[in-house]
């Protein structure tokens, strides 16, 4: 039903529109008691088995939201009424920012992808920590905070704007992630080179201890599919030994003509980081080379291309520990995450493994033996 309604009705209509109107859906439906509960009965069933520990929290199962969909922390309960584990908000950026000027999201469906050149759209880390700080769940779930550069920061004051967003938003978040590599911000991408990275991520670290005095919060970073593979095995090493909680493999990718792309060439060409199917083999490809260099030393979250089970299934046997999804839910909607979990639950049932984390890196240990 849902794949009709998306060719008749949000096909025909501007991207950026469409999803605000389904977020506002969204949002409306889980400020409704009973109707919030009988969607979440629907669409969020709980397996036992996929159970997840993970960054020294506990998580229904290993399937969550990538960063991008919520930028300001408004529809947590709704996204974790549609069966998303764990809900990663933002880009959230120091200072409040429009982004970039429209038409900035392109769909291309030929090949169930998106082009976004979004540019951190946000109200900023003071407005998004106010409303995390006055937040009432309704839904228990684990909330991630992916925060990154303010575009009018000159790249010599990066540092100064991720430990002000640290400091506001650290005490709110059940982890941190550090964005350096998103394509639409000028020079963030640059902050990816370890000589760049290793200060950066010291200090929001520093800041996160020094905010938060009661618990660690959980640091990750988010890397490119772009970068070369030394360039991977460079944020590994230092991930490890900056003794970082995470790396989520991958964002979005500004290659093109390599990914065989089936849409318009002039839709295609379109400036921006390219989401969704395209992106699956490379993603994989750097989500294993990870594991390879850092084994189960640090956690590994697998995003990009996962539209089914049988995708989220590859990352974790690959080495993801968690996997998120974005793109996908787009074209695939409200059953989403409801057809992973329980795609997972029938591959884990099946498998040799008598539990999800001993699956996590099966396949690329194999690789390595």
């Amino acid at each position: 039903m849902y794949k009709l309604f998306f060719q008749l009705v949000f096909k025909r209509m501007d991207p950026e529109q469409a999803h605000y109107l389904a977020f506002r859906w969204i949002r409306l439906a889980a400020r409704v008691p009973g109707l919030r509960t009988f969607v979440a009965a629907a669409l969020a069933p709980r397996y036992e088995e996929l159970r997840t520990e993970a960054l020294g929290l506990r998580m229904h199962g290993p399937f969550g939201l990538a960063a991008g969909f919520d930028k300001n922390a408004i529809a947590i309960d709704g996204m974790s009424m549609l069966g998303f584990d764990h809900i990663e908000i933002g880009t959230v950026t120091g200072e409040p920012q429009p982004g970039n000027p429209r038409k900035r999201l392109f769909r291309l469906v030929a090949d169930r992808a998106l082009i976004n050149r979004m540019g951190f759209n946000n109200e900023g880390s003071a407005a998004v920590a106010e409303r995390l700080a006055t937040r009432r769940p309704v839904f228990r779930t684990t909330v991630g905070v992916n925060i990154g550069k303010t575009k009018v920061v000159p790249g010599a004051e990066a540092v100064g704007d991720y430990v002000k967003s640290t400091e506001r938003l650290a005490a709110h978040a059940d982890y941190l992630v550090v964005n350096v590599s998103s394509p639409n911000t000028p020079g963030l991408r640059n902050l990816q080179a370890t000589e760049a990275l290793r200060p950066l991520l010291a200090a929001v670290r520093e800041a996160a201890d020094r905010t938060v005095t009661d618990r660690r919060v959980p640091l990750l970073v988010k890397i490119a599919p772009d970068l070369a593979d030394d360039d991977v095995d460079a944020v590994a090493d230092l991930a490890v030994e900056l003794g970082l909680d995470g790396i989520i493999a991958t964002n979005t990718t500004i290659a093109r003509d390599s990914l065989g792309l089936k849409s318009p060439a002039s839709l295609a060409k379109e400036t921006g980081g390219l989401s969704g199917a395209p992106l699956k083999e490379r993603s994989l490809e750097v989500l294993s080379r990870l594991y390879a260099r850092v084994g189960t030393r640090i956690t590994l979250v697998g995003v990009g291309g996962v539209e089914n089970a049988e995708d989220a299934w590859q990352r974790i046997l690959a080495g993801a520990t968690l996997v998120q999804g974005y793109s996908a839910f787009i074209y695939e909607g409200p059953f989403y995450a409801r057809s992973i979990h329980k795609g997972l639950a029938a591959r884990l049932a099946a498998s040799p493994y008598p539990t999800l984390a001993e699956a996590v890196g099966a396949s690329t240990r194999k690789v390595m033996q």
